[in-house]
């Protein structure tokens, strides 16, 4: 692996700054009774969001003012740079609104486009994964491994939320999930947590974004999972993401490319 491609220390000890900075804001928020505002796009907002996030973005403007900053609250900026800070303050926001701990912070950083750290941090209680490209996947410190679940009717499937796939991606999830051994629903990122652990072997998203995902990517595939599309394709670095599928070993990621396949698929055994 070349030089570009390691994320350098630095950058990795700063990355744990801005989660703990975030994490101080969120914790006084969570089950309190909090304002709800809808966004744009009607998904849900808090202070703790906003606050979260500002907070990440000071702290990056004042130790690297030449990198550039993608979050999920407050946008682009400086999107030419080299270097590039990719924030979700509270990925999971319904989740921590209704005092359900399925939550997290997401930090990521590109090179170039490419994701060389990912961190997932659950704020209350205090579990933290890093992900570095070429390295293994720690959780609190200690290496994960994704599970060895090879077949689709053995495995256990999560998913975000059934509202974010139109019909056809419905249809095709549907297929996937009669196959398998249950599906659970509203985890967000703290599913990515789970799957890097073993303890869940797919994921599956459908219209999501880069915030959502991209922290995501180093964490899986340091701790031996794959990430694609529906297709098998790779994931580009984009805004906006129409399928992702996150496996925990290439046997059952092709037999979920199988699944998720538009027209006909195979049985299961």
């Amino acid at each position: 692996m070349t030089a570009e491609h390691v994320c350098p220390p630095a950058f990795l000890a700063f990355a744990h700054e801005l989660a703990d900075a975030a994490a101080t804001v969120i914790r006084p928020y969570f089950r309190q009774r909090l304002e709800i505002s809808a966004k744009a796009d009607s998904s849900p907002v808090t202070e703790a969001d906003r606050l979260a996030e500002m907070s990440m973005r000071q702290m990056i403007e004042m130790r690297f003012p030449d990198h550039g900053v993608r979050g999920e609250e407050f946008g682009v900026s400086n999107a030419d740079a080299e270097w590039a800070w990719v924030l979700d303050p509270i990925d999971g926001t319904k989740s921590f609104a209704s005092g359900s701990l399925a939550f997290g912070t997401q930090i990521a950083l590109l090179h170039q486009g490419t994701p060389l750290l990912g961190i997932i941090d659950q704020p209350v209680t205090n579990e933290r994964w890093v992900g570095q490209r070429g390295c293994p996947t720690l959780f609190n410190g200690v290496p994960v491994q994704t599970s060895d679940t090879a077949r689709l009717k053995e495995a256990i499937v999560y998913t975000s939320a059934l509202e974010q796939f139109d019909l056809d991606a419905r249809e095709r999830f549907s297929r996937l999930a009669a196959g398998a051994r249950f599906t659970r629903m509203s985890h967000d990122c703290y599913a990515a947590g789970l799957l890097a652990l073993g303890s869940v072997d797919l994921l599956v998203e459908s219209n999501v974004f880069d915030y959502d995902i991209l922290p995501q990517i180093p964490i899986i595939e340091g701790a031996g999972g794959i990430v694609t599309d529906w297709e098998g394709h790779p994931l580009a670095d984009t805004h906006r993401y129409e399928t992702v599928l996150m496996a925990a070993n290439e046997t059952l990621h092709a037999e979920a490319l199988g699944r998720l396949k538009r027209g006909k698929y195979p049985a299961v055994d």
